[in-house]
């Protein structure tokens, strides 16, 4: 291994959410954070480089979007996600939460409803209510393996004339499910048949785990591609999430020229001078690294799943099959979640994002990031393990 994912890095007083955001989020500045999904591995050495090699030249003017931006993308997505993308169906987005806001505001018109899958990423909802969008659920189902699946009968139940756009995790937060081609395409059949647009947030997809792939939605047929917006950025991998480097990819001419348009009227469609560096960078000198994160965070992911195993079994890791966010089965604690809250806050004195926020459906769950070393991995089952067994001496 050639890079160090054992370092531990101090990010207090950096202004990380993960870090300087408790006091805010948590009322406690002291607990150990495994919530907000960055890393805690330094930013590669060649994206830091190819930024200092910028910041040499004393002038930060207005600048053009570099001419090996969009082949740097459109190469990576060929080689590891087989799909061959054109350059005039790229456009850079001001973040992807944001993307998904623009999207809705330049696709929709009012009365119109998205749908959303839960438990799913808490913003999906946010933006479309923030935004005065109805939102309609239709919740995964859980599978005897205990993952879960699209309920595609639930969905032609709750899919009336009045849903006209659907969001999509690919691959799924917080579940880390890589969804099947077979999935994809009954659900590209579906929404195209019934005029409902995806919107396919797939920025955790070059972090497959297990030797799996991730298959993008827009590839996967014409009818998936005529009717989705893909979303996808260097910046989970990568560990730059503070340096915005999303982008958007939308094959269908029609629908590229309304949200492309859109954005281009309000000027939102314009880099700042670091993110296409950084991109560059990532795509066209990260393999390598990649490969050795993921190992590592496979190792993580291994031993949370062998720890709950042997010494806190009351909680059972959902292993993922893309990403560094497990999520954690807690009911067989047979305790009330607002109770699972303040067991992991107030007495692990952990971070953990509370299952709950990502819908009804996550009650009894708690999401754990694993993107961090070992040792504090450790760290911070150890104190759950604590707890938990402070819980068996109060009753």
């Amino acid at each position: 291994m050639n890079y160090n994912f054992d370092k531990i890095i101090d990010r207090r007083g950096s202004g990380a959410v993960k870090c300087d955001g408790l006091e805010q989020w948590y009322g406690n500045s002291e607990l150990l954070p495994m919530w907000v999904a960055d890393m805690d591995f330094a930013t590669p050495d060649f994206i830091v480089d190819a930024l200092k090699a910028r910041l040499e030249h004393p002038i930060f003017g207005y600048t053009v979007e570099p001419e090996r931006y969009r082949k740097a993308i459109i190469d990576w997505i060929a080689t590891h996600h087989n799909w061959q993308i054109e350059s005039s169906w790229i456009s850079y987005i001001p973040g992807i939460v944001k993307g998904i806001a623009m999207a809705m505001i330049s696709l929709l018109k009012a009365g119109d409803k998205i749908i959303i899958q839960p438990p799913v990423y808490h913003p999906f909802r946010n933006v479309a209510i923030h935004n005065g969008f109805e939102v309609v659920e239709n919740p995964l189902k859980r599978t005897e393996c205990g993952s879960y699946e699209i309920d595609f009968e639930n969905l032609e139940a709750v899919a009336d004339s009045r849903c006209k756009l659907l969001i999509l995790a690919n691959p799924h937060n917080p579940v880390g499910i890589l969804w099947s081609r077979e999935t994809l395409v009954r659900l590209a059949d579906f929404c195209h048949s019934h005029g409902i647009t995806v919107i396919s947030d797939e920025i955790h997809c070059d972090m497959a785990l297990w030797g799996k792939k991730h298959t993008p939605f827009a590839s996967v047929s014409p009818e998936a591609a005529e009717c989705s917006i893909t979303f996808g950025a260097p910046s989970k991998t990568f560990n730059i999430a503070g340096i915005v480097t999303s982008y958007a990819i939308v094959p269908n001419d029609a629908l590229r020229d309304r949200f492309f348009g859109w954005m281009g009227g309000n000027e939102l469609n314009q880099p700042d001078i670091f993110a296409p560096i950084a991109t560059i960078a990532a795509f066209e000198n990260g393999e390598q690294w990649r490969q050795e994160m993921l190992d590592y965070v496979e190792g993580n992911i291994a031993f949370t799943i062998d720890f709950c195993k042997q010494h806190i079994p009351q909680i059972v890791p959902i292993r993922p099959e893309a990403s560094f966010l497990v999520w954690l089965d807690c009911r067989r604690l047979g305790i009330p979640h607002a109770k699972l809250v303040d067991l992991f806050v107030n007495k692990a004195k952990l971070a953990l994002n509370d299952g709950a926020m990502f819908g009804s459906e996550g009650e009894g769950f708690m999401r754990l990031n694993i993107g961090t070393t070992r040792a504090i991995l450790t760290q911070a089952l150890t104190q759950l393990k604590s707890a938990i067994e402070g819980l068996d001496t109060e009753d």
